[in-house]
Formats: structure tokens, C-alpha cells, sequence
């Protein structure tokens, strides 16, 4: 009981969390590795848990994703379909040991993107360099597979650094194509066995409900006190699982 209480609390402030500022996935996951669930599965069911966000940021910026064309559109979600298969099977042909051994430095690199973020889009608007869409969104979308956290962020860094400029049309897309990326990743999961279908849903559904309430509190709660929230939680996750390897 005290395990699925733990996971659903996981589950909800993940929900407020990314629906504030993002990195609710530095939760989730922590709480199912905590709860027993070997780090492949956890990050597997974590991915699930997570999914419902990223369809509901896509219904809400749902007008500014119609300046794409729909060629456009499916162009885009069609590399981020093959990259996040592509990250998806090389989490589940990674041996256990050894995803266990790079998690710290995910969660660390994850943390440091989300802290960073602003600084780095601001860095590669002010650089002019044109970083091409599609290779750089491949290659995000296969980290996306593999594993979700930073994501957000990253896939915001590259299309500033491609060339776009309407905030509201980047985040739609961000939206747009972390849930088709992350959809066929929890698809090669659950083809591989690799989720916990009852704590993943329960936390599915804790996090909707959280992502709902944290809507009406991001207008009122000052965004910066979350992302130091976030980036503190971040860094203790990253020293706990480092220590784990000791």
C-alpha cells in the first residue's frame, strides 16, 4: 500500500510538474526504482505514465500547429516515429547492468539541459548558424525513445537552432511529436513486456489529474520556484543513483 501511494503521489506531482515547467519524469521514474521495478522497467512504465501530458499539450496548441502544412506535420512525425522505435529498441537490447551504470549521467544531463535550456536557445538564436531539422530531430527522437527526460527542452533548442521563431507553434510541436515518439516507444515496451500495466495506469491517470490542477496553478505560482525545485530534485536523483553504483 505504502509502495502505491508513493507511486500515484509520483505520479501527480509529475502531472503538476510538467504542466508548469516540465520534468515530471524526474519523479516518476525515481519511485518506480524505488518501489522494486528493475531501471529498464521503471523507465519503460515511467513513459507510460507521462503519455497522456503530450497529447493534451498537442489539443491545446492545437491552433498554431495548423501554420504547418499537413505534409509538414506527418514529415516530422514520421522521423520522430522512427527515431523514438529506433531509441526504444536499443534501451531494450542495452543490458541491464549497464543501463543502470548510465542513468546517473541521463539524469544529470537531463537536469543540466533543464536548467540550461533558456541559455542554450538563447546561445543558438543569437549563434545564426541553421542546424538542419530533420537529421537533429532524428537524433533527439532516438534519446526520446530511450529515455524521456530533457526531451521537452531539446526539442525546443533545435528548432530555434533550425530556424523558427513562434514560441507557441514550437512548443505545440514539442507536444506533437514527444507523443508520437514517446507512443511507439511505450509500443516496443509493452511488445517486449517491459511495463507494469497496473502502476502504469494508475499513474497515467494520477498524472492527468495532476497535469489538470497544475494548469490552474502554473497562473498563479511564480515558474522559476519550479524549475529550482526541478533542478534540485534532479541533482539528489542523480547523487542517489550515482551512490547506488558504489
Amino acid at each position: 500500500m505504502l509502495e502505491l501511494s508513493v507511486l500515484l503521489l509520483a505520479g501527480y506531482f509529475a502531472g503538476v510538474l510538467n504542466a508548469v515547467a516540465g520534468g515530471g519524469s524526474f519523479l516518476t521514474f525515481p519511485a518506480l526504482v524505488w518501489a522494486g521495478y528493475p531501471p529498464i522497467v521503471a523507465n519503460a512504465t515511467s513513459a507510460v505514465a507521462v503519455l497522456p501530458g503530450y497529447a493534451g499539450g498537442s489539443l491545446g496548441f492545437r491552433h498554431e500547429l495548423r501554420q504547418l502544412s499537413v505534409q509538414r506535420h506527418l514529415q516530422l512525425s514520421a522521423i520522430a516515429l522512427i527515431g523514438g522505435l529506433c531509441g526504444a529498441l536499443l534501451l531494450l537490447v542495452t543490458p541491464a547492468t549497464v543501463f543502470a551504470f548510465v542513468v546517473p549521467a541521463l539524469l544529470l544531463f537531463a537536469t543540466a539541459m533543464f536548467a540550461l535550456g533558456p541559455q542554450l536557445m538563447a546561445k543558438v538564436r543569437k549563434s545564426g548558424l541553421p542546424l538542419p531539422l530533420l537529421p537533429g530531430l532524428f537524433l533527439v527522437a532516438i534519446y526520446g525513445g530511450y529515455f524521456n527526460g530533457g526531451l521537452g527542452i531539446m526539442l525546443l533548442a533545435l528548432f530555434a537552432a533550425a530556424g523558427m521563431q513562434n514560441l507557441n507553434l514550437m512548443n505545440g510541436l514539442k507536444n506533437s511529436l514527444s507523443f508520437v515518439l514517446s507512443f511507439i516507444s511505450v509500443a516496443a515496451f509493452a511488445w517486449a513486456g517491459k511495463i507494469i500495466w497496473t502502476e502504469g495506469m494508475l499513474m497515467m491517470l494520477a498524472a492527468t489529474l495532476g497535469g489538470y490542477q497544475g494548469a490552474a496553478l502554473a497562473r498563479r505560482l511564480p515558474v522559476i520556484w519550479v524549475k529550482r525545485f526541478v533542478v534540485l530534485v534532479g541533482l539528489i536523483m542523480t547523487m542517489i543513483f550515482a551512490y547506488r553504483l558504489l
